[in-house]
């Protein structure tokens, strides 16, 4: 059964942000656009723990990843169901756990879904981790015939940036968002591992033969792109067929990039922000080789979770890229052209910590909330008044 949200978030949406000279606008150069759309914002479902992931089903249940290392189904009314069977172990500490979950392409005939987490090793020093994918065979409320088709090498110690998102792009190729690692930043501008890179491979984990890397003795096969701190957002342009990601700057310095094959980002020889020690960092991109960003935030907004919206009930917004704000605590929509952003509008301001966005199969669009006590939210238009 729907709730209505505990606090006023069915408002015109043109009324959430007013045009104003302030620190986003003046970072980011793009102003709010006004936009007449009502909307009503309601829990469908509550009570899950850190929700990171959502993957709609064919029957419009949803897949809902929990970071401690649970895979639940939730149906259209809310109900959700018991902790999947079979689920990988996870390195559930701070940021790691179970994070995204993806539908390979050819899910209606093969039952197999794909699994993002921080995947443990037991050493003598210690427990190290890194990002991980496994895909297995979905049956009723179990896995079959798990296999781990990819492992972020090498796996390190700490609880910080393992990426990492799943997005299939109109080739049927697999991208991977990985992160740096946290204390291993500097490895993000070496191509020899997989710090700090974004992956493409085949669905069953081999390497394409075009990738950028596949001749280079001394790169990773896998990698596409590299020199990126942790890339929480990834989605597929609906038109170009292009790879769109985000990525977590330090203090400042959030960043949106179309990642180029075999091109290096500059993580963290450049940014737009300053480290966590107040130290700065140079913002020069291109002056030092590497590719500028096509957005950025400064501050940061913290982002997570990436929507290019293609759905018939907010006509108004069709083509309009939606990311979820952690630290912002707001759902970002912009408007794009070819590969500019136009505007920047902030709704549900001041509200929660948005993980995810993904638009289901209604045209709804559906957002996590990342608390102890996570929400499934479904934002539809605006009941007639």
């Amino acid at each position: 059964m729907f709730q209505r949200f505990s606090f006023k978030i069915s408002v015109q949406s043109c009324a959430l942000l007013v045009l104003c000279f302030c620190a986003y606008v003046l970072t980011t150069h793009a102003y709010a656009q006004r936009i007449a759309t009502q909307f009503d914002v309601k829990i469908l479902a509550r009570g899950l723990q850190h929700p990171w992931g959502m993957a709609f089903l064919p029957d419009g249940k949803m897949l809902v990843t929990e970071r401690p290392g649970r895979l639940r189904i939730v149906t259209s009314d809310g109900q959700i169901s018991e902790p999947v069977k079979n689920v990988p172990v996870v390195y559930s500490e701070k940021q790691g756990g179970l994070l995204d979950v993806a539908l390979d392409p050819n899910f209606a005939t093969n039952r197999l879904i794909y699994l993002s987490y921080a995947e443990p090793v037991n050493t003598s020093e210690g427990t190290v981790a890194s990002t991980a994918v496994a895909r297995a065979e979905l049956a009723e409320n179990s896995l079959r015939n798990l296999k781990v088709i990819f492992r972020q090498n090498p796996k390190t110690h700490g609880g910080q940036h393992f990426g990492s998102r799943l997005a299939f792009a109109p080739d049927g190729n697999l991208f991977i968002t990985l992160g740096d690692r946290g204390n291993h930043m500097e490895e993000a501008q070496n191509p020899g591992n997989h710090i700090g890179t974004i992956i493409r491979i085949r669905p069953d984990g081999s390497v394409p033969d075009d990738n950028p890397f596949v001749k280079d003795a001394k790169a990773k096969p896998e990698i596409w792109s590299y020199g990126h701190r942790s890339v929480q957002g990834a989605a597929i342009h609906p038109e170009t067929g292009e790879l769109w990601i985000h990525e977590h700057g330090p203090r400042g310095g959030d960043e949106i990039n179309i990642p180029k094959p075999g091109k290096n980002y500059g993580w963290p020889k450049a940014s737009y922000g300053v480290h966590y020690s107040m130290i700065p960092i140079n913002d020069e991109h291109a002056e030092q080789g590497f590719e500028e960003p096509i957005y950025y935030w400064t501050p940061s907004i913290a982002p997570s979770g990436m929507l290019f919206y293609t759905g018939g009930l907010f006509p108004g917004w069709r083509g309009n890229l939606f990311i979820g704000a952690l630290a912002g605590r707001h759902l970002v929509r912009m408007t794009t052209s070819n590969e500019k952003i136009l505007s920047e509008e902030q709704l549900l301001q001041n509200t929660l910590r948005f993980r995810d966005v993904e638009q289901g199969p209604d045209g709804a669009i559906y957002l996590l909330s990342d608390e102890e006590d996570g929400k499934v939210l479904k934002m539809t238009p605006a009941a007639a008044q």
